[in-house]
């Protein structure tokens, strides 16, 4: 394209002509392309975004990708995650700063004209996205490297490796930011000097303790357990922020005439102090571990085995009836290796009970109906439907 005007409209035509394409037919402007110096295909990459997140980087945000070397890369947004994949296109995709579309063009001219305009680049694929779940389970296994068990008695050095900053989880964890801020609220971590930890187990049951023998004592409503006088009561034995890291886990916040209070959460009281009982044995009798149960939580809060979904499974067909841990966090992120992990546990399930240990496995519009069409096979066992593998597992 490096002929004079005329030359180069000539030039067009003839080509028009052998294609059978009628000029009248075609925008008045007529783009001649010809490749820059050094282009090469490797220059550039391309990546189809749908509205939202078109409008999210017009807005000035950015969207980040994430994952280490062993990983599968993923896209983050400020609160979502993507999937990425490359996507082949038969047709050559050409990088042309400036070219505008037969939309932008005004056809103000009269006649053709010939525009010469110089290619960047090129491509021959780019990369999809499809929304996904976030990758969370190595959250809580980064932040178990070094739970808080308190703090450190007189004489003892707190151990300060293994300690993650948000930024250091950012850098780490596949997920949005806010994907991960919900999940360190679900998991009960919390900010100390400046790094995220999550709670010992022992310890956090200590403080929830604390906090039950204390309503207890003064006979409160567990509907209403006045903050400063608990954090008062209870500065000998633990630090207050502490107690209120606890209170926020397990209740909910409130304010009457100027004065905070919590409104302890029954499910989540019940389910924390039902976790404490199991984490030690192996197998429950679950006729037992009800009456324990019931006994180790404050008066006027009722123990349910719905309580325990997703955390706890009872076997019905032992004699006598079992309760046992089985928390979906321990469980594999994948699809795939979740099922067969839970057909290596039990051969046969009810909808009933394998329900909570997949339900985090749906993506949009998914429902676990689908998931169990999918990769599980049903059957009828004395008139109860039953789910069992699609394929032999090896036990």
């Amino acid at each position: 394209c490096s002929l004079p005007s005329r030359d180069r409209k000539r030039e067009v035509q003839a080509t028009l002509q052998i294609a059978k394409l009628k000029e009248e037919d075609l925008q008045n402007t007529i783009h001649c392309l010809s490749f820059g110096q050094n282009v090469s295909s490797a220059d550039y990459c391309l990546m189809e975004l749908d509205d939202t997140l078109c409008k999210h980087i017009e807005a000035g945000q950015s969207l980040v990708i994430r994952g280490d070397k062993d990983e599968r890369a993923v896209l983050c947004s400020g609160d979502k995650t993507y999937d990425l994949k490359i996507a082949d296109t038969s047709n050559l995709l050409l990088f042309v700063p400036g070219c505008r579309t037969p939309d932008q063009l005004t056809n103000s001219q009269d006649s053709s004209h010939v525009v010469h305009t110089q290619i960047w680049g090129f491509c021959n694929s780019y990369w999809e996205l499809r929304k996904q779940r976030p990758k969370l389970k190595k959250l809580k296994k980064l932040l178990m490297e070094n739970p808080y068990e308190g703090p450190a008695l007189g004489g003892q050095e707190e151990n300060t490796e293994n300690r993650y900053t948000m930024q250091d989880l950012l850098e780490r964890i596949q997920a949005s930011e806010e994907e991960i801020k919900a999940h360190l609220e679900t998991i009960h971590a919390c900010q100390i000097d400046g790094y995220w930890r999550v709670l010992d187990f022992d310890y956090e049951m200590k403080l929830l303790g604390h906090v039950t023998q204390l309503v207890d004592s003064e006979s409160w409503s567990f509907h209403k357990v006045p903050l400063e006088i608990s954090l008062e009561e209870l500065a000998p034995l633990e630090p207050k922020d502490m107690i209120k890291h606890c209170l926020n886990c397990y209740g909910r916040r409130f304010t009457e005439n100027d004065e905070v209070f919590y409104a302890l959460h029954e499910d989540k009281v019940c389910r924390g102090l039902a976790l404490m009982l199991l984490q030690n044995a192996v197998k429950f009798n679950l006729r037992e571990f009800q009456e324990v149960w019931q006994q180790s939580v404050p008066d006027g809060m009722s123990t349910r085995l719905d309580q325990l979904k997703s955390v706890a499974l009872v076997d019905r067909t032992s004699n006598p009836e079992t309760i046992s841990l089985l928390r979906v966090e321990d469980l594999p992120e994948d699809t795939v290796e979740r099922f067969n992990h839970l057909f290596t546990l039990r051969e046969k399930w009810t909808e009933e009970d394998i329900t909570p240990y997949i339900q985090d496995l749906c993506g949009e519009k998914q429902t676990t109906g689908a998931l169990l069409t999918k990769y599980a096979r049903s059957s009828t066992q004395n008139g109860i439907k039953v789910f069992n593998s699609r394929r032999p597992v090896a036990t």
